[in-house]
C-alpha cells in the first residue's frame, strides 16, 4: 500500500513494503527514480541489519552459520504501520521466528519519514529487546532521475560536496565485497565529482572521509537534490554496471559490505552498531528537493 505525505511544496509517496519512498514530486517534477525494471526495479530501498553483502551471503554467530540477503531483509518485506499523518509516517518491524532464521537477535526497528518544507528526513530507531549485544547497521539507497526534469544530459550532472574534502575510495571486489583496501579519491576543485556512465562500468563508487553534505546538480538545470547524512560515515554512488541508466543512487550507509573471501562473525565484524540490551540506536539522513 502507498501512503501520501504532502505539504505546499512536496508530495511524497511511501510504500509499506520496506518503508520505501516511491515518489517525491515538486511542481510536477519527479525526483525519485521511477523503478523501470529494464534498469533497476527499486526506487529508494532502506537497508537493515546489514549494508551490502557477506562473503557467500553467510556469517557466523555463536558457532552457527546463517545466510542473509544482500542489504538485509526489510527492503522487500511488508512492515507494520505505526502512525501516519499529513507530514510524517512511521513503520515498525520486530524479530520473528522467520527473521531469526537469518538474524538470531531480538530487536524492534522503527523507520520514520518526516516531511518538513522542501525536505524529507528518514530516521531509523533500533531498539535491542534481547539479552545480548545487538550487532546491526542501516543505510539508505535512494535513486534519483538524471536528468532532473528532463533538463540536460546525464553527463551534465555532478555531485558537489558542501565543503572541500579528501575522501578515500573503498575498494570493492567484482563480487561486491570489501577488499580491505582504500585509496585517495581526488575531487575536481576539491569538492566536485562529475557524473558519467563510465564511472559504473564495474560497480559503484564507495567513499569514506567525505563531507556529510552532497548535492546532485547541473549547470543546465535549476533543479537539485541535497543529501545530509552526519550520522553516516560512508557514501555509495551507483547505477547498474555497463549501461546508460538514466538515474543515480546516492547512498548514505552506516556500514560496509563484508570482506571478500572471509566468513565473518557478525558480532566482531567491522562497521556495525553494537547496541546494549534495552538501549536504542538512532541514525538519520535528510533529502532536500529544489
Amino acid at each position: 500500500m502507498l501512503y501520501t505525505l504532502q505539504n505546499d511544496i512536496l508530495t511524497v509517496q511511501v510504500s509499506d513494503i520496506g518503508a520505501e519512498i516511491h515518489s517525491v514530486k515538486r511542481d510536477g517534477c519527479e525526483y525519485i527514480w521511477v523503478g523501470d525494471p529494464a534498469f533497476w526495479s527499486s526506487h529508494a530501498p532502506l537497508l537493515f541489519p546489514v549494508c551490502g553483502r557477506f562473503f557467500e551471503a553467510k556469517y557466523t554467530h555463536n558457532g552457527k552459520t546463517y545466510e542473509i540477503p544482500c542489504h538485509g531483509f526489510i527492503r522487500k518485506a511488508p512492515l507494520t504501520l505505526e502512525c501516519v499523518n499529513d507530514t510524517s509516517i512511521c513503520f515498525r518491524v520486530e524479530a520473528t521466528e522467520e527473521t531469526k532464521k537469518m538474524y538470531p537477535f531480538d530487536f524492534v526497528l522503527k523507520i520514520w519519514h518526516i516531511l518538513e518544507g522542501e525536505s524529507v528526513t528518514t530516521r531509523f530507531e533500533i531498539e535491542n529487546t534481547g539479552e545480548c549485544v545487538l550487532p546491526a547497521t542501516v543505510g539508505g539507497h535512494p535513486g534519483f532521475n538524471v536528468p532532473l526534469g528532463g533538463e540536460g544530459e546525464f553527463a551534465d550532472y555532478y555531485l558537489e560536496f558542501g565543503k572541500p574534502c579528501s575522501p578515500d575510495q573503498i575498494e570493492i571486489s567484482p563480487r561486491g565485497l570489501f577488499t580491505g583496501k582504500k585509496y585517495a579519491y581526488p575531487l575536481k576543485e576539491g569538492n566536485v565529482l562529475p557524473l558519467s556512465h563510465k564511472l559504473f562500468e564495474i560497480d559503484g563508487i564507495f567513499l569514506s572521509r567525505m563531507d556529510s553534505t552532497v548535492t546532485l546538480k547541473s549547470n543546465k538545470s535549476e533543479r537539485a537534490v541535497t543529501l545530509e547524512y552526519p550520522d553516516m560515515p560512508y557514501l555509495g554512488i551507483w547505477h547498474p554496471s555497463a549501461c546508460e541508466a538514466p538515474f543515480v543512487c546516492i547512498e548514505p550507509w552506516c556500514g560496509l559490505p563484508g570482506y571478500d573471501g572471509e566468513m565473518e562473525d557478525i558480532t566482531t565484524r567491522h562497521d556495525m552498531f553494537h547496541i546494549l540490551p534495552g538501549k536504542t540506536q538512532t541514525a538519520q539522513f535528510k533529502m532536500s528537493f529544489y
